[in-house]
C-alpha cells in the first residue's frame, strides 16, 4: 500500500512538472493570467444572478462580498421587452410587466441583464452580464448544437458570427445602457480601465461588448475575462478578435459542455465556429485521493486540443460552478426578479422595453434615499 502511494505521488509530481513546464513556456507568449483577478471577476459574474434587484443595486446581496466588497453599482440594466406577461399601470410604467403591491415589485424578465459600476480597490469600471437561467440551460444547450453562422460582422471581411449572439448585445437596450453607465462612471472617476465579464450566454454578450468598446467607441484599456462561454464566430472572426483584444481570457471548467458549443469541426475551419484565444482550462489532475487543481494556460489558437477539447465536455454541473463559485440564480422559478418598492425612489428610465436603475456616482444609496 505504501509503495503504491509513493508511485502515485511520483506520477502526480511528473504530471505537475509537465503542466508547469507547459505553463512557463506559454507565459512567455501569452497574456498574463492573474488567478486573483479571475476569482474576483467570477464573484462579480456570480452576483449578477441575484434575483433581488434592491440587494444587487445596493450591493448587499449574499454574493456581494469577499473580493468585491465595497463595489458601487452605477447602472443596472434589465431588458424586459420579450417577456411581457402582466401589464398593470404603476407610476407611469404601464408598458412594463410589473406585479406590484405596497411591499413588493416583481419584474418578469428574460435573461438579458447587466450592471455597470466602480470597483475602488481596482480603480476600474466593471461591466457584468447575466447568463442563461439554470432552469433553461438544458434547452439552450440543445439549441446551441444547431446554431449556424449566418451574420457578417460589420467591417470585418469574411468574419461571420451567429445573429442571435450578436443581437443579444447589439440589438437590445443593454448596449446603450452599458455604454451610458461606462461614460458616467468614467466622468466621475477618470479615464480608468474597463473590465468586462460574464458567464455562459453572458460571456458571449461580454465578448461582443468588449469588442464594441474598442472597435466602435475607440476605448482603450479594456479587459475581457469570461467564464464558460460558447463559441460566437468563425476562425476569421477569432483572428480579428485576437487583434483587437490580444489579452482576452476565456476560463473553462473541467468538462463544462458549453465551451464545446456550437460544434467545432477541425476539417472545415472556415465554415465552422472557432473560439478566440486565450483559454485557461481549470481542471484537476492526479490519481485517487492525490488530486491537484490547476489552471492550465492554453495556446493561442483558440482551439488547443490539449485543453478543454481534450475531454468530452458533457457536464452541465461543471458549467454552473467556476473557481468554487456558483454561477446561477438562487431560485429555479421562471425568470422573475424581486425588489422592494424603495427601488422606485431611484432614477428609473424605461426605454424600448428596458428598465434601468441608475444612481449618481460617488453618492451612496443611503445618501440618495435621504435626499428624496
Amino acid at each position: 500500500m505504501e509503495r503504491r502511494r509513493w508511485l502515485q505521488a511520483a506520477v502526480l509530481m511528473c504530471l505537475l512538472l509537465l503542466c508547469s513546464g507547459r505553463e512557463l513556456k506559454n507565459k512567455r507568449q501569452a497574456p498574463a493570467y492573474n488567478s486573483t483577478l479571475a476569482k474576483t471577476l467570477a464573484e462579480y459574474t456570480s452576483a449578477v444572478y441575484t434575483n433581488d434587484l434592491s440587494q444587487l443595486f445596493t450591493w448587499t446581496c449574499e454574493k456581494c462580498g469577499d473580493l468585491t466588497e465595497g463595489f458601487e453599482v452605477i447602472d443596472l440594466i434589465i431588458d424586459v421587452k420579450n417577456c411581457l406577461e402582466v401589464i398593470p399601470s404603476i407610476h407611469g410604467l404601464s408598458f412594463l410587466p410589473l406585479i406590484y403591491s405596497s411591499f413588493t415589485l416583481m419584474l418578469i424578465v428574460l435573461m438579458s441583464q447587466a450592471y455597470v459600476g466602480f470597483a475602488s480597490d481596482m480603480s476600474a469600471v466593471v461591466v457584468a452580464f447575466r447568463g442563461t437561467q439554470e432552469n433553461s440551460i438544458q434547452n439552450w444547450i440543445e439549441d446551441l448544437f444547431w446554431k449556424q453562422l449566418d451574420f457578417d460582422y460589420p467591417g470585418m471581411t469574411e468574419a461571420k458570427v451567429h445573429s442571435g449572439f450578436y443581437s443579444a448585445y447589439h440589438n437590445t437596450t443593454l448596449r446603450d445602457g452599458v455604454i451610458n453607465g461606462i461614460q458616467k462612471t468614467r466622468e466621475a472617476y477618470g479615464n480608468i480601465p474597463i473590465m468586462v465579464t460574464g458567464h455562459s450566454m453572458g460571456g458571449a454578450m461580454a465578448s461582443f461588448c468588449a469588442l464594441d468598446l474598442i472597435v466602435n467607441y475607440g476605448l482603450e484599456d479594456v479587459t475581457l475575462l469570461t467564464f464558460g462561454q460558447p463559441r460566437i464566430g468563425n476562425a476569421v472572426f477569432a483572428s480579428h478578435f485576437k487583434k483587437y483584444l490580444p489579452n482576452a481570457i476565456r476560463v473553462t471548467n473541467a468538462h463544462d459542455i458549453v465551451p464545446h458549443l456550437p460544434p467545432y469541426y477541425q476539417y472545415f475551419p472556415q465554415k465552422t465556429y472557432h473560439h478566440f484565444p486565450r483559454e485557461v482550462w481549470v481542471h484537476n489532475i492526479g490519481l485517487d485521493s492525490l488530486v491537484y487543481p490547476i489552471e492550465q494556460i492554453c495556446d493561442d489558437s483558440g482551439e488547443d486540443p490539449t485543453c478543454s477539447r481534450s475531454v468530452s465536455g458533457n457536464s452541465v454541473q461543471d458549467h454552473i460552478h467556476y473557481l468554487g463559485i456558483s454561477m446561477h440564480s438562487e431560485s429555479r422559478g421562471s425568470c422573475r426578479i424581486v425588489t422592494d418598492d424603495n427601488m422606485l425612489r431611484h432614477k428609473v428610465d424605461t426605454v424600448d422595453g428596458a428598465i434601468v436603475f441608475s444612481k449618481q456616482p460617488g453618492l451612496s444609496v443611503d445618501q440618495l434615499l435621504s435626499t428624496q
